[in-house]
C-alpha cells in the first residue's frame, strides 16, 4: 500500500490513490484558500502535492487558476500528424501530473471534510468500492467521479436500442453513436446468427444491439471488471440477460459463433487508465489478436465484424496497407465494409491541432470471413 505523509500540527498520514498512475507524491504540504494560484502552480511543477484544507469550491477556482497557467505551455503543431499526435499526448500526461498534485483527503466513510464539500460518498463507493481507511487522491480524480456518477445516473441514449445504457466508471461511454448504428444495420450472416461473441464489450452495447437484432446467444468478454459489471449491469436493465453472458478476462470466449464483433481502441498507444482502454490499445494488441484469433473461432460461413476508425491511419500511426497484410495474414477475406462519418463535436473544433485528421474521419465496419 502506498501512503503519503505530510506534518499538520502533527505528522500525518493517509492511502495514496490515483486512478491513472500518478506517482506517489514524496513531498506534500498542506495548502488552504490563502495559497495564490502562482505558488501553486510552481510547487506543483517543482513536484510538491497540496494537500487542500480550505473551501471545497476554493479548490476547484485554484484548479481552473492553475490549469490556465499550464494551457500557456501547450505546443504548436508538430512536423507531421504523428508528430502533433505526440506532443498533444506529453502534454496532456504533463497537464495531468501537475493538476493532480492538488489533492483532497478522502475520510474513513469516502466523505470529503471540507467546507461546501459534495456528498461524494456514494459516487467513490461505487469508483473505489468499501471505504478502506482515510485515502488521498487528485482533485480532478474526485471531479471525474463525481461526473461519472452524474452519467451513471443519468445514462446515455442509444437509439438503436430505444433505451439508455448507464456508463460505469472507468467504462468508456457510447456517446459516439456512429459506431452503433453500423453494427445496427449491417446485414447478419447469410444464414443468421444463433451464436456471437462481442469482443471488448465495454458497456455492453453492441451486444444489447445484436440481442435487439434477434441474435439468441451473445458472449461479451472484457479485459477490465468494471467493464464487466457494466455490461451485466446493462444486461439486467434492458432485460437481456439470458440473452448475453458476460466473461473475461480472455479477449475470446471458448467455442465459436456465427458472428464475431470487435470495436477495439482505435489508436495505437499506452494507455494511462481503465478509461483509456477504450481509446488506446498499445502495440495494436487487441486488434491483431482479434484477427489473429478469428479463423479459429467462427463457425463455416460466419462473419467477424471490425468496426474501426481510420483516425490512425490519417495520423500516421498506422497504415491501410498494414491492416489489410494483417487480415491476409490471418487467413481472412473481405466480404465488405460499411463506413460512415462521425458526428462528435471534435470535428468542427478548429482550434483542436487535429482538427484535420479529424474532419477527415471515416468509421468503418469490415466483414470478415475465412479465405
Amino acid at each position: 500500500m502506498s501512503t503519503i505523509h505530510w506534518i499538520e500540527a502533527q505528522p500525518c498520514s493517509a492511502r495514496w490513490h490515483s486512478e491513472t498512475g500518478l506517482p506517489l507524491p514524496r513531498r506534500v504540504v498542506v495548502a488552504d484558500d490563502r495559497m495564490r494560484a502562482g505558488t501553486a502552480y510552481r510547487l506543483a511543477c517543482e513536484g510538491t502535492a497540496l494537500l487542500w484544507r480550505g473551501d471545497f469550491q476554493g479548490a476547484r477556482q485554484l484548479l481552473r487558476a492553475m490549469d490556465r497557467r499550464v494551457g500557456r505551455t501547450a505546443p504548436g503543431p508538430g512536423d507531421t500528424p504523428a508528430g502533433t499526435f505526440h506532443l498533444q499526448r506529453r502534454f496532456r500526461a504533463h497537464r495531468a501530473r501537475v493538476l493532480g498534485k492538488l489533492l483532497v483527503l478522502l475520510e474513513d466513510d469516502h466523505s470529503v471534510a471540507l467546507r461546501r464539500a459534495p456528498d461524494v460518498r456514494r459516487a467513490c463507493a461505487e469508483a473505489y468500492g468499501p471505504p478502506q481507511g482515510p485515502t488521498a487522491v487528485a482533485l480532478t480524480e474526485l471531479l471525474g467521479v463525481i461526473g461519472a456518477r452524474q452519467w451513471r445516473e443519468k445514462g446515455v441514449w442509444v437509439p438503436a436500442l430505444g433505451a439508455r445504457v448507464h456508463p460505469h466508471y472507468g467504462v468508456f461511454s457510447p456517446v459516439r453513436g456512429e459506431y452503433v448504428d453500423l453494427v445496427a444495420r449491417a446485414p447478419l450472416p447469410g444464414r443468421g446468427a444463433r451464436t456471437a461473441f462481442d469482443l471488448g464489450t465495454g458497456t455492453g452495447v453492441l451486444a444489447a444491439v445484436l440481442a435487439r437484432r434477434g441474435v439468441r446467444r451473445i458472449v461479451a468478454t472484457d479485459v477490465s471488471a468494471r467493464a464487466r459489471a457494466c455490461a451485466r449491469d446493462t444486461a439486467g436493465r434492458l432485460g437481456l440477460t439470458g440473452t448475453v453472458e458476460v466473461t473475461g478476462p480472455a479477449l475470446y470466449p471458448d467455442g465459436r459463433a456465427d458472428l464475431v464483433v470487435c470495436n477495439p481502441p482505435w489508436l495505437p498507444g499506452r494507455p494511462a487508465s481503465d478509461l483509456d482502454l477504450g481509446v488506446y490499445d498499445s502495440g495494436g494488441g487487441m486488434l491483431h489478436g482479434f484477427l489473429a484469433g478469428l479463423a479459429e473461432h467462427l463457425e463455416p460461413g460466419g462473419e467477424g465484424w471490425l468496426v474501426l476508425s481510420d483516425l490512425a491511419e490519417l495520423l500516421g500511426l498506422r497504415t491501410r496497407s498494414g491492416l489489410l497484410t494483417a487480415m491476409e495474414a490471418a487467413g481472412l477475406r473481405v466480404l465488405d465494409r460499411l463506413d460512415t462519418r462521425p458526428r462528435h463535436p471534435r470535428t468542427r473544433d478548429t482550434g483542436d491541432p487535429l482538427h484535420a485528421a479529424r474532419a477527415a474521419e471515416v468509421t468503418s465496419l469490415w466483414r470478415l470471413t475465412t479465405v
